[in-house]
């Protein structure tokens, strides 16, 4: 049971080639992607439901330093850049026609990069070698989203389940109002930590040490090489390449918003009579423990336990019983957020029944 569960995240590179597959079948095979993430995978999760199980913990230790998990994230940081640059071959093979078709390679693109690659590069940058911490760079460098790494790490997990958080969405609030405070205050934040964190070093904000205007820099890099790359490929500038790489982009994060939105959404800590807020605990998160969506995802759906103990790695993570528990996987939870009046009538429900649980 256990080796069947470490290969079962091996299942998030099946995404990838459901895209390569849909290129070559062409027609409304381009769509693969997309129906396995939102069809296929809540309805494993519908007939295979819950995984409550936790790591024995006499064996957490040495789970957790199994070099296997991390050579999984090692794996897909290559393969997602591998992966857009065969993107970029197939643009100037002309394998992609009309509107529909570039709607899917870029809707499925997304999917990857966003919600494989944002994932992974969540798990390594928590982590304290600066190997993983580069890669994880390196996975937000490809989506444009590379602030970020500081945003995240420095700012929602400090302030997350408060007003002072961007990424923690308030009780009726929807998604797409979300969506704009997340992305943009959440940027806007991302330079202010930036620049607190050069000031206690004594050095200036136009310091080379700004990793902010790196992280401008970086992706228009990065696009320039695909740029370029589809040049030598062609012999001609397609302006293609830039509108897929920055489209996916916005695929990817705003994957990655929606995430954000369903994992907090209307809780917040209590403030204490000192003025600060109660520490961040299992309650302060929407945990779900289903197996399948959990194997693509890297049990991000344990999240509760993520922002407990954010140093842990994705194996070891832990069930809670008394965390609030989301109804169903992300994938399902994603498409009931894009219909705010769907989402408000099941999570505003369940949000008014945890809150009285925990109160009693």
């Amino acid at each position: 049971m256990a080796l069947l569960k470490r290969l079962g995240f091996f299942t998030a590179f099946i995404l990838p080639a459901l895209v390569v597959a849909g290129v070559y079948l062409n027609g409304y095979w381009q769509m693969s992607t997309i129906v396995f993430v939102f069809i296929f995978i809540p309805f494993a999760d519908y007939l295979i439901g819950l995984d409550t199980s936790n790591v024995k913990k006499e064996v957490i230790a040495l789970e957790t330093e199994r070099y296997f998990y991390r050579l999984v994230t090692y794996v897909w940081m290559y393969l997602q850049l591998a992966f857009l640059f065969w993107c970029v071959w197939v643009i100037t093979q002309e394998e992609i026609h009309g509107a529909f078709e570039w709607f899917c390679f870029i809707l499925s693109t997304g999917l990857v990069t966003g919600g494989i690659g944002i994932t992974v590069a969540h798990e390594l940058g928590h982590k304290k070698p600066k190997i993983e911490r580069f890669y994880s760079q390196v996975l937000l460098m490809t989506v444009c989203y590379m602030h970020f790494y500081i945003e995240h790490n420095r700012g929602h997990h400090v302030y997350v389940a408060t007003p002072e958080d961007p990424a923690t969405a308030q009780k009726n609030e929807t998604f797409y109002r979300f969506w704009f405070k997340s992305v943009f205050v959440g940027y806007k934040h991302a330079w202010h930590l930036e620049n607190v964190r050069l000031i206690q070093k004594n050095k200036s904000f136009f310091s080379i040490d700004n990793k902010m205007i790196h992280y401008q820099v970086l992706p228009a890099l990065f696009c320039l090489a695909l740029l370029v790359f589809g040049y030598l490929l062609s012999g001609e500038i397609l302006l293609s390449i830039p509108l897929f790489f920055f489209s996916q982009s916005i695929v990817a994060f705003t994957l990655l918003e929606l995430v954000n939105y369903l994992e907090h959404y209307g809780i917040q800590r209590k403030k204490l009579p000192s003025g600060r807020y109660e520490q961040v605990n299992p309650l302060h998160s929407w945990n779900a423990s289903h197996l399948i969506s959990n194997f693509f995802l890297f049990q991000l759906q344990r999240h509760s336990d993520h922002h407990a103990y954010a140093h842990k790695r994705y194996q070891v993570l832990e069930h809670y019983d008394e965390s609030p528990q989301l109804p169903y996987g992300y994938p399902t939870m994603i498409l009931i957020a894009l219909v705010p009046p769907l989402w408000f009538n099941l999570m505003n429900k369940k949000l008014d029944e945890w809150q009285m649980q925990s109160i009693t």
